[in-house]
């Protein structure tokens, strides 16, 4: 049989509907030019007859579609709809530009979204493995089996007839999900999955130390960053990680500032902001802080070198010196003489610091002095450098430095610890809410029996239970172990993986290699996808949900200053289904409520948080509401079902959602500019914050016993530094006489300009603009006789994979860096993975409070003689599972 032409392809294949298909055609400009803009099939166009002239049509509207994923951003992103058909994406244009009223402009990411939506590879139909049956059937063929498209009533049913199967045969510890689903929770509950995530190990630590409900401390608000002299950051790179608004800011802040940058990586925020740019190894952030702490400490003289707030020490912290402890507490325990080795022999030098972190003692100090003595400084670090194994301390030692220095508290300074990137307009840490949705006024979501109150994100040591740590979910469905709590290892027996969330489970966790081993073994796994992502992939049966763009809509905010109601774009594609009907439908062939699994429909829930909107008056202390509803709007509503009550408010409801954003207009010197801790820092008697001394926790106890609660390695009550689990020290086989041992390099897992997490990495377009590249030091590189442009193997005690080299002296030596999300893409014959994925290399090492250590990872680097072929990623064909159905 003669093989296909290329239009007859796309027709069979694009998610654009065969009736739509020639306006597409138009709109890009024929099938070369709808291959190029990212629905490429991975074949090359056949030679083809001209399409038939198609008049495109010459009007359309502008909607806001929403921008959901998890970069920290959420902009403003408008898509053109001409009869269903988006022609061309937008982002902000709703007023003029200016520092102090930016518009909400997207990242290279939010503009491909119609690429991802309408791409070839969405997914169609709900579909099974050819080799499946109940019970698992063949399951080594999980990730390489055909696909067999099937109905949704048969998808539903064998679904539901699997949950019931394990359930009556194994009981509801058999069956995990890593996602809160209700439907489960109402069947009887299911084995929970939690994890630290981008957060690092401020979730724990900056709530019990500093009082934070999220765990991250605040930044000024981006008016009074202006007044900033100095800023020293740690891990940032805004430009990729949250490529909306951040730069702008920061930019309007180096009119005064001057910026310190300390990463391994001398990364593009770097290049467009950094004055001086301090390369340090990965994971030794906290050595670095503490040299410098020494420095303060010894070389302070409160009369003719001041360099210590002991002003703000004394009245806002406990714990800093023997003076000062907490009650009950051991008087050396304190911080003070930790730093000068006062009973362990070890003073925290300079130089002490330098052989670990690799900077210079001399710029370990004279950065100490010149931090002390500047008055106006702004202290920042992002969740990276607490993405390490045993680094529960390190939050604590951030804030401790700062608390030295007096920079909080106060106008023009600041310490900020695991969210600046979203500090500077672009997310959630500077201030409370200039506009704000209301609430959703739907039921609380039924409890999940298997996962009582267990505390793992509050000041109190966690309560054991059946939950697991996605450092040791792989684990545990391999060996039948978990560690419930300190000194409780329990028995488990997985046997259903119910991936029904919109989360990137076997992707984004770390210890992939291991976790496909996992997916291969228990008896049924099913997973909602949009693509043949990696869960997906490794599904037995996967069924089809909807982006946000095909649903009513979602309410959406990036930064206290705005709010953006996103509408639907386009009808549901093909067959997918929203994930709450699905979940109904599922739970009706349980017997359950579907009722009670969701009893307020999406667009009630979303009309009631646009009518409870609210938006601060100019008094920077009151609001009012944001929207008007006539009584022709009520009826309006009434016929879509909707309920909703008359009100005034600042602007028409309609308008709202023809606009699809509002933003509050900012100005110096106005009511809104926020400084967290102010109140504290005045008097923190009248004004504690909510930890238990009222204070800032330098000796803190509840830390010490929070992280001993679950059960891996501990600390002490102060933030001492404690080497990490396949840290710079684990590249030694001999520390002393520094020999390297078999895995000498740092791997460093930068979030990329192509990604957001794992989203985006199937779009074709970002994958010729940025092809990721694996980023060496050629000092590394020429002992291995490693050129630019080879392919190279990494290998880690987890996992091996090939990529091309990109040779820079950007990266630090010692350090080399694979940018997170990739989707893994694994030879079965030789385990080796093409694609790069950060996480196939890492392992999953529980220590602490369950860190997510995307950044604690040593390899071997060679030169790759296999027989493996690596061709650029955008000619590689894409997951098309269902091809010609």
């Amino acid at each position: 049989m003669s093989e296909p032409n290329f239009l007859t392809r796309v027709l069979t294949d694009t998610v654009v509907s065969r009736r739509s298909f020639l306006k597409w055609s138009a709109v890009l400009g024929g099938t070369a030019a709808l291959a190029a803009n990212g629905l490429k099939l991975g074949l090359q166009p056949t030679t083809a007859a001209a399409a038939p002239a198609v008049a495109a049509p010459s009007t359309g509207k502008w909607v806001m579609g929403a921008c959901w994923h998890n970069c920290g951003g959420r902009c403003a992103n408008y898509a053109y709809v001409v009869d269903g058909v988006v022609t061309k994406q937008k982002t902000d244009d709703t007023h003029p530009d200016s520092p102090d009223f930016p518009q909400q402009r997207g990242c290279a990411r939010g503009r491909s979204q119609r690429h991802q939506v309408f791409g070839t590879d969405r997914l169609k139909y709900p579909m099974k493995r050819k080799n499946w049956a109940p019970g698992g059937g063949n399951k080594e063929l999980r990730g390489r089996d055909e696909w067999v498209r099937i109905s949704w009533d048969e998808a539903l049913t064998i679904v539901s007839s699997e949950i019931k199967r394990i359930k009556d045969k194994y009981g509801n510890s058999a069956i995990l999900s890593p996602g809160s689903n209700s439907m489960l929770n109402l069947y009887g509950g299911a084995v929970p999955v939690w994890w630290t995530n981008s957060g690092g190990t401020w979730r724990s630590t900056g709530r019990i130390v500093m009082g934070e409900s999220s765990g991250y401390t605040q930044a000024n608000d981006r008016m009074d960053q202006r007044n900033v002299d100095l800023f020293v950051l740690w891990g940032v790179n805004v430009i990729w990680s949250s490529g909306g608004n951040p730069t702008y800011n920061m930019l309007q802040n180096k009119k005064r500032g001057k910026y310190i940058f300390i990463d391994p990586n001398y990364n593009d925020t770097l290049s467009v902001l950094a004055d001086e740019w301090i390369p340090i190894r990965l994971g030794t952030d906290h050595a670095m802080l503490l040299g410098m702490a020494y420095t303060l400490i010894k070389e302070d003289d409160p009369k003719t070198n001041p360099l210590l707030d002991w002003d703000f020490l004394n009245r806002c912290t406990v714990g800093f010196d023997a003076d000062h402890m907490p009650a009950g507490a051991d008087p050396k325990e304190n911080f003070k003489d930790y730093v000068l080795g006062t009973f362990d022999g070890t003073p925290k030098t300079p130089q002490w610091a330098s052989e670990i972190c690799g900077i210079p003692a001399a710029r370990i100090r004279s950065l100490a002095i010149e931090i002390a003595k500047t008055r106006n400084v702004g202290l920042g670090c992002s969740s990276s450098p607490s993405r390490i194994f045993n680094s529960d301390s390190y939050p604590q030692m951030f804030q401790t430095f700062g608390a030295m220095t007096g920079h909080m508290g106060r106008s023009g300074s600041f310490t900020c610890g695991g969210n600046y990137k979203h500090t500077n307009g672009s997310g959630l840490a500077d201030g409370p809410a200039l506009v704000r949705a209301g609430s959703s006024g739907a039921p609380a979501a039924p409890a999940n029996p298997l996962a009582p109150a267990s505390q793992v994100f509050t000041v109190m040591p966690i309560i054991p239970g059946t939950q697991l740590n996605d450092n040791e979910v792989w684990d545990a469905i391999l060996t039948g172990k978990y560690t419930a709590g300190y000194q409780d290892v329990r028995n488990i027996n997985i046997q259903l993986i119910s991936d029904s969330t919109s989360g990137a489970t076997l992707q984004t966790f770390t210890g992939m290699a291991k976790g496909i081993q996992a997916y291969r073994k228990v008896e049924f796994v099913y997973a909602h996808a949009q693509f043949l992502t990696t869960k997906a992939r490794y599904a037995d049966v996967v069924l089809p949900v909807t982006t946000e763009w095909e649903k009513y809509g979602t309410i959406l905010t990036g930064n206290r200053e705005m709010m953006i109601w996103a509408s639907q774009v386009t009808p549901p594609l093909f067959e997918a289904k929203d994930d709450e009907w699905v979940n109904r439908e599922i739970g009706i062939r349980l017997g359950l409520d579907p009722q009670k699994i969701a009893p307020m429909p999406l667009p009630q829930r979303i009309i009631n948080q646009i009518a409870g909107a609210q938006v601060m008056k100019e008094d920077g202390k009151t609001y009012e509401k944001l929207v008007t509803i006539t009584e022709q709007d009520v009826k309006s509503f009434a016929e879509q079902g909707i309920v909703v009550k008359p009100q005034t408010g600042r602007l028409p409801i309609m308008e709202l959602k023809e606009r699809g954003i509002y933003q509050v207009a900012r100005k110096p010197g106005d009511a809104h500019t926020y400084i967290p801790y102010q109140a504290f820092r005045d008097d923190p008697v009248k004004n504690p914050i909510p930890t238990k001394s009222g204070k800032i926790e330098i000796h803190c106890q509840a830390l010490a016993d929070k992280i001993k609660s679950f059960g891996w390695t501990e600390v002490r009550p102060i933030p001492t530094y404690n080497p990490p689990v396949e840290g710079y020290e684990a590249t030694f086989k001999d520390w002393k006489n520094k020999i390297k041992g078999p895995y000498p390099l740092q791997l460093h897992n930068t979030h990329y300009a192509r990604r957001s997490h794992t989203v985006f990495d199937n779009v074709q377009q970002l994958r010729r603009a940025f092809p990721n590249e694996f980023l060496m030091n050629p000092l590394d590189a020429e002992p291995r006789g490693i050129q630019n442009g080879d392919v190279v193997l990494i290998t880690s005690r987890h996992g091996k994979c090939i990529r091309r080299v990109a040779l820079t002296e950007r990266v630090l030596p010692g350090t080399v860096d694979l940018f997170h999300g990739a989707w893994v893409e694994v030879d079965e014959a030789t385990g080796i993975d093409k694609a790069g994925a950060d996480n196939y290399l890492g392992g999953a090492i529980p220590t602490g409070q369950g860190t997510d250590s995307y950044n604690s990872c040593i390899v071997q680097v060679e030169k790759y003689t296999g027989p493996l072929e690596l061709t650029p990623d955008y000619t590689w064909p894409q997951r098309i599972p269902l091809k010609g159905v």
